[in-house]
């Protein structure tokens, strides 16, 4: 993937792959990284520019170095970001997809602009806010980031993260993840839980959805489960839902050859 950036009142940075000129052009994939991550950890997915379509990976707020960039946001003006970047970038609709956080990203824009969403891809997310428990477990992370940085935070959340297989068999996962988090500033990482404190439920907004849907977890994601992914997958007509096996919070980058055959496949049959 290549860095890229644009501006549109304001600077939005994304990476881009393109389909080759030998393939049809079939449209547009954003990609919504996860926290404490940031745009790169979708480059196992820029593959899937060979099958037509061109793959955006915005950086949200301030993530990847961004210190110019203004960090402390909501989950609308992330979304906002987006539909900026859309129409700097002149593209009508596109596949919106996200992972964590991500999807909430992704929600936020489903429910102020659903106009831009051709199809969904909701991967190891849930639509609920955070409960009481897990408002207090962001105020000990804010706390962990002022103590210590995005060091950590991403030593704290690490374990929970990945799959019992990856943490066995593939450290150099553990690895890139760390060094994902690690490229973010504090005020972004701060900025971002803040966002995700203040998000509101999204249950409702579920039935309004009417396009092609993919809801994908890992079989061992422990942060959202598979019952709340096949609970997300009900409350949306038509949905489908594909687990991706030994992995965990992070499916694409633990599997990304299984999380790039769902997703192709979602691609090409669905949308």
């Amino acid at each position: 993937m290549n860095a890229r950036e644009i501006r549109v009142g304001r600077r939005l940075r994304y990476l881009e792959a393109e389909p080759p000129a030998s393939v049809r052009a079939r449209g547009t994939l954003v990609l919504v990284h996860a926290f404490p991550l940031n745009a790169r950890m979708w480059e196992p997915q820029q593959s899937l520019a060979d099958g037509g379509w061109r793959v955006l990976a915005p950086q949200l707020r301030g993530f990847d170095g961004g210190a110019n960039d203004t960090p402390v946001a909501t989950m609308d003006d992330y979304a906002g970001d987006l539909v900026d970047l859309l129409d700097g970038l002149h593209v009508k609709d596109a596949v919106l997809g996200g992972l964590s956080m991500g999807g909430y990203v992704t929600l936020a824009l489903v429910r102020l602009a659903p106009r831009y969403v051709r199809g969904l891809v909701l991967a190891d997310t849930r639509p609920q806010a955070d409960t009481p428990e897990g408002l207090d477990g962001r105020r000990r992370m804010l706390k962990r980031l002022d103590d210590g940085g995005p060091a950590a935070v991403a030593d704290d959340m690490l374990p929970n993260l990945l799959g019992a297989t990856t943490r066995a068999g593939r450290p150099e996962v553990a690895a890139r993840v760390r060094e994902l988090a690690l490229a973010n500033p504090p005020e972004a990482i701060a900025g971002a839980i803040a966002a995700m404190m203040a998000r509101p439920d999204s249950t409702a907004l579920l039935a309004t959805v009417h396009c092609p849907t993919l809801v994908v977890v890992g079989d061992e994601d422990t942060v959202t489960p598979p019952s709340v992914s096949e609970d997300l997958r009900a409350r949306i007509a038509g949905a489908e839902l594909a687990v991706i096996r030994g992995a965990g919070h992070l499916s694409n980058l633990e599997q990304p050859a299984l999380f790039n055959q769902a997703l192709a496949g979602f691609l090409g049959h669905r949308v």
